[in-house]
């Protein structure tokens, strides 16, 4: 990824989506999983890098811990009280069924909460990810400009 020929913005902006939207799959049901690549496409940014940050966020758990900060947040930002809807524990069959809108809405709508949390958290995470990323690409780039510069400057010597 730091040797990617895109540039700096476009590596680190993909990078901060990806790893923002992870925060997202679990309480969207991986639903947001359809809309990872058009965005992507239309900020203009690194796919590769984006699939990196998309790793790198499901590898480090964040999602599942962040959790209970983001039910409190939620709930403190959106403080209406939201009808839960109480469902039977749906099997695979339900999936092939015709009732997968009535499963998916009453999974999205019971964890409403979450979701404005976790959407929160995904914006300051990729923010604050694209910074870092930024950061280290151009380290990395003028590290590897001083490198070339001083082979250039030694001559090479044939023993």
């Amino acid at each position: 990824m730091l040797r990617s020929p895109e540039g700096a913005k476009k590596v680190s902006l993909g990078f901060a989506i990806g790893f923002g939207l992870e925060m997202l799959v679990i309480y969207t049901a991986s639903l947001v999983y359809l809309i990872f690549y058009p965005i992507v496409r239309l900020a203009k940014g690194s796919f590769p890098a984006a699939v990196i940050g998309n790793i790198i966020g499901k590898i480090s758990f964040l999602p599942v811990f962040l959790f209970p900060f983001a039910y409190a947040l939620g709930k403190m930002i959106y403080p209406f009280h939201v009808k839960k809807i109480h469902h039977k524990p749906f099997t695979i069959s339900d999936l092939f069924s015709s009732h997968i809108f009535t499963m998916l809405k009453s999974l999205l709508q019971s964890e409403v909460y979450v979701l404005i949390g976790m959407t929160i958290i995904g914006i300051v995470f990729g923010v604050i990810s694209y910074f870092v990323v930024h950061y280290l690409y151009e380290k990395n780039r003028k590290l590897r400009l001083k490198k070339r510069k001083k082979q250039v400057r030694e001559p090479l010597v044939q023993i």
